[in-house]
């Protein structure tokens, strides 16, 4: 049985840890909101550059090629995926690398543009082929950060190395949920080039295909940062939700330390009484 100076050091340290985690709850809680909006905020005008490119793309024919379009026969995978700087943030983290880890068909034959530290370490560790690291921004991203990104990507597959390109980021779905999910970014599957009937009147200049030239890279820059808000959103959700449950598991370890401290030193009591009142009895 431990002594009683042994569980008043562990009900120390419960209370340390209770403190430090019960304020970082406090510190993502009150980065969620602005998180939250800025991923929100973001969404109509990721969906509208996404409506315009596709009218464009309809006016620009089917004939319409551009090296963003084109698919490779031979090259490698390239997957970016999109991870924490810090721990603490639940399972948050290695879903994203249970992600990007499904998508490896062949592991000599796949690249890798890691963001995050987290991801980093995992990817490094394990002997992957991590050809990009970015780090500092995970849960406060830029569009220049996302733009240098894009850029990079986008030069790795028009060198012809690369046959598709990949990104696992993760899905801001509420406070309390969170998903792991993969869209191909390279070569555009999403735009219609084909005439889809009805869609809106544009005037272009110089034509529709110089335009749907210029927008498709703004596009992809887009994208990536729309991702990279909603993984924001959702590594401090994660965060939030874990110190939550780690502050509650504290409460109850320090709950049942508190009864084990009782029940030790009761026995203590119980045990000098005894001692007491069989010297009383030996002396009579």
């Amino acid at each position: 049985m431990a002594s009683l100076q042994d569980i008043r050091h562990r009900i120390k340290s419960v209370k340390s840890t209770r403190q430090i985690t019960s304020a970082m709850n406090m510190v993502a809680t009150s980065r969620l909101r602005r998180a939250k909006e800025a991923a929100n905020a973001n969404r109509p005008y990721a969906e509208k550059v996404m409506e315009v490119v596709n009218e464009i793309a309809s006016n620009a024919g089917a004939d319409f090629s551009h090296p963003l379009l084109k698919k490779h026969e031979t090259g490698k995978r390239l997957i970016l995926v999109v991870t924490a700087d810090k721990g603490l943030a639940g399972a948050y983290t290695s879903n994203a690398c249970k992600m990007a880890e499904s998508l490896i068909e062949d592991k000599a034959n796949t690249q890798l543009i890691v963001c995050g530290r987290r991801g980093v370490s995992h990817f490094v560790s394990r002997g992957y082929d991590v050809v990009g690291e970015y780090t500092g921004f995970s849960d406060h991203p830029d569009f220049e950060s996302a733009r240098r990104i894009a850029i990079n990507v986008i030069e790795r597959f028009q060198s012809g190395d690369v046959k598709d390109v990949f990104m696992v980021w993760t899905k801001f779905i509420s406070a309390i949920s969170c998903e792991a999910q993969a869209t191909q970014l390279l070569p555009f599957q999403n735009v219609k080039t084909e005439d889809a009937g009805i869609h809106t009147e544009y005037i272009y200049e110089p034509d529709a295909a110089t335009v749907l030239g210029f927008l498709l890279p703004q596009y992809l820059y887009t994208t990536v940062y729309a991702s990279f808000l909603q993984s924001a959103a959702s590594e401090v959700s994660s965060r939030m939700n874990a110190m939550s449950n780690a502050t509650d598991n504290a409460d109850d370890l320090m709950h049942k330390l508190d009864l084990y401290y009782n029940k030790v030193r009761q026995a203590g009591i119980t045990t000098e009484l005894t001692e007491i009142v069989g010297g009383a009895a030996a002396l009579e």
